[in-house]
């Protein structure tokens, strides 16, 4: 097995940044892949225009990909934000406005997962208030997906970079897929297993993986430390991403990593042609 037995997706939050956004899907096709994802492209505004769209939409079906995974607006991301779901008050306001529009954007282009980010905890509010509009928001986006064919992703991110961030563990995202699945009835929710995160919370990837892969409906990679492509740090992705497969998950792999100081197409070397 290896490298060469996966599917994988670019993530264009992430790479081919240096170009603007309507560019980069035809640099992904121009890279070699045939799947793309994104965070919310429009980090400012969860209802951008029909025109924004529509441009982007016709972006990536003109560079003949496709996309396999999108975000539902998380706030400021990449920034100080790391979700809007669970934070009471406009950002809460803010993501519901966001659900119709991420899924109606999702659905134009085939794409069937959606990431939906928790949120950091707020002070001065009570976490037990957090998690119960979290669940509401959930609920709804777990709706929204099953409208479309779709399944709704809960992401575990990692404590050292996200140290507001309530789901630092693979169990506590897990958790979350759990009580969504129990209020919604429709057992949409999936875990979304990013080794990276993982791996910063220290986690054992092998009994991650042998335990949560029949309950993964997507997963990340990037290497530790350091975030950047596969070969730069310390993880045996290989063979993780072997043991994820034989465990029982053939869905797309997301590169999530940085380039580093090089253009992001230079950033594929490790990747089987």
């Amino acid at each position: 097995m290896g490298f060469a037995d996966q599917r994988f997706d670019v993530n264009l939050s992430i790479l081919f940044t240096e170009l603007p956004l309507l560019e980069r899907p035809a640099a992904a096709a121009a890279a070699g892949f045939t799947a793309v994802e994104l965070w919310w492209p429009w980090a400012g505004s969860p209802t951008p225009e029909r025109s924004e769209l529509d441009a982007l939409q016709g972006a990536i079906e003109d560079a003949g990909v496709r996309l396999t995974g999108l975000n539902f607006y998380a706030g400021q991301l990449p920034g100080p934000d790391r979700g809007a779901l669970s934070v009471p008050g406009e950002e809460s306001e803010r993501f519901r406005a966001n659900i119709d529009v991420a899924a109606g954007f999702a659905h134009a282009l085939g794409c069937t997962a959606l990431n939906a980010l928790y949120g950091n905890r707020v002070d001065g509010v009570d976490p037990a208030e957090q998690d119960a509009l979290a669940l509401e928001n959930l609920v709804l986006a777990a709706r929204a997906a099953d409208r479309i064919g779709a399944i709704l992703l809960i992401e575990a991110l990692n404590a050292p970079e996200s140290p507001l961030y309530p789901l630092v563990s693979a169990p506590a995202a897990v958790d979350v897929v759990d009580r969504v699945n129990r209020a919604t009835g429709l057992g949409n929710a999936r875990f979304l297993m990013d080794l990276y995160h993982l791996a910063r919370n220290g986690e054992d990837l092998p009994a991650v993986i042998d335990r949560y892969a029949g309950r993964t409906g997507h997963a990340q990679i990037a290497d530790n430390p350091g975030r950047g492509a596969p070969g730069t740090g310390s993880l045996p992705l290989e063979d993780l991403l072997d043991r994820l497969r034989k465990a029982g998950y053939d869905g797309w792999v997301g590169l999530e990593y940085k380039p580093g100081d090089r253009p992001s197409a230079e950033a594929f070397g490790w990747l089987p042609r």
